[in-house]
């Protein structure tokens, strides 16, 4: 028999602001979004609130060797602690494994600004670009960019001395960072689980690759389910963790539980007209009964015709659905996009706003997912 998955840590940083309450207000008042539409022009995009580091990661010396990426997952992780009531509890967190969804590592644009102009007048472009690579790109620097180190650093600044997985691969990697940890505790494999991810979206280089795959936006805000002209992608800095506890357990300790992780799945369609739709509707079919106006939260990314596919999944598997785009709120956060918005949809069952929550995504490229959530 599958144990019952409960969330008892949220950890939200966003456009928005940070912690729990400030997202279940501005998801039930379909709160108007922040967005930057003149710092990165001609692309909209959903900037960070300045965090107030010092709160959950006291050393400067450890804000100075991360990134800004893994500095809001080390925080938002930290939010995800408090909540949970575990950030003191030394025996929980020997056992508290960490599951990290993380993409790559930042780049140094002024170093790459710097070997782009010299490559112009170079006479020899091989032995130049080889010669700056040598030199400029340091081994610390690159160290710094591996993407596990995300997981690493939360272990040091935490205190958090249990096994840790990182999972690589867009917004695949948040809908599997969710389902392995929902599945390893349900199957007893383990008691206690933080998992989530974080993305930076203030970042040209990011811009310029998901431009150059023809996915973004770059016009002024639009609602995610109202971007019908393709490209309609809006990206946004934000960060999410969750605790994840067996019921038995979280209940042993006196835990508050925010909401109960039923169902996780994920699906990886060949992209075709109509391969995403079938897909969120074999996931879903998959979950049993559901309320016709059960909440849902989509991870959609506005990008036409998969997102049209998604709200068709979403009409189909619950006909009076209460539909809120996470990209609506906060953007769209790419590993960071599934987990937030299991995120919100926890806060809304833990303010008492729905009773069941359901969450699609599909991501940009490839891949899709959803879950359950029910009142706890």
């Amino acid at each position: 028999m599958a144990r019952d998955v409960v969330i008892t840590g949220i950890g939200l940083a966003s456009s928005l602001g940070e912690g729990v309450e400030a997202h279940a207000q501005a998801l039930a008042a379909n709160a108007a979004p922040t967005v930057d539409i003149k710092n990165f022009a001609p692309y909209p995009l959903h900037p960070l609130k300045p965090l107030e580091l010092d709160r959950q990661i006291p050393k400067k010396s450890d804000q100075r060797q991360m990134e800004p990426w893994q500095r809001l997952g080390v925080y938002a992780a930290g939010l995800a602690l408090d909540d949970a009531a575990l950030k003191d509890d030394a025996e929980a967190k020997s056992q508290l494994q960490v599951i990290v969804a993380a993409g790559g590592g930042e780049r140094d644009h002024a170093v790459d600004a710097a070997v782009l102009a010299g490559l112009r007048n170079a006479n020899q472009p091989g032995a130049f670009l080889n010669e700056r690579l040598m030199s400029d790109l340091r081994p610390t620097l690159f160290l710094a960019q591996l993407s596990n180190l995300l997981a690493g650093n939360i272990g040091i600044v935490h205190g958090i001395t249990g096994a840790s997985r990182t999972l690589m691969g867009e917004e695949q990697a948040g809908v599997d960072a969710i389902r392995t940890a929902q599945g390893r505790i349900a199957a007893g494999q383990a008691d206690l689980i933080l998992v989530g991810g974080a993305y930076n979206a203030e970042r040209r280089d990011m811009l310029l690759l998901f431009e150059l795959g023809g996915f973004l936006r770059a016009t002024d805000f639009a609602p995610v389910f109202e971007r019908t002209d393709a490209p309609g992608m809006i990206t946004g800095s934000a960060g999410a963790f969750l605790v994840l506890e067996s019921a038995e357990r979280a209940a042993a300790r006196g835990a508050k539980v925010h909401a109960r992780l039923s169902h996780a799945g994920a699906h990886r369609s060949r992209r075709q007209p109509g391969s995403v739709a079938k897909a969120l509707d074999e996931l879903l079919a998959g979950f049993g009964p559901l309320a016709p106006d059960a909440l849902v939260i989509s991870a959609a990314t506005g990008c036409a015709g998969i997102t049209d596919e998604e709200a068709a999944a979403i009409a189909k598997a619950v006909p009076d659905a209460r539909r809120t785009a996470t990209g609506d709120l906060v953007g769209h956060s790419i590993e960071a996009a599934f987990p937030i918005s299991v995120a919100l949809a926890a806060a809304a069952l833990s303010t008492g706003a729905a009773k069941e929550a359901i969450v699609t995504g599909a991501a940009h490229w490839r891949g899709e997912g959803a879950a359950r959530l029910v009142k706890a």
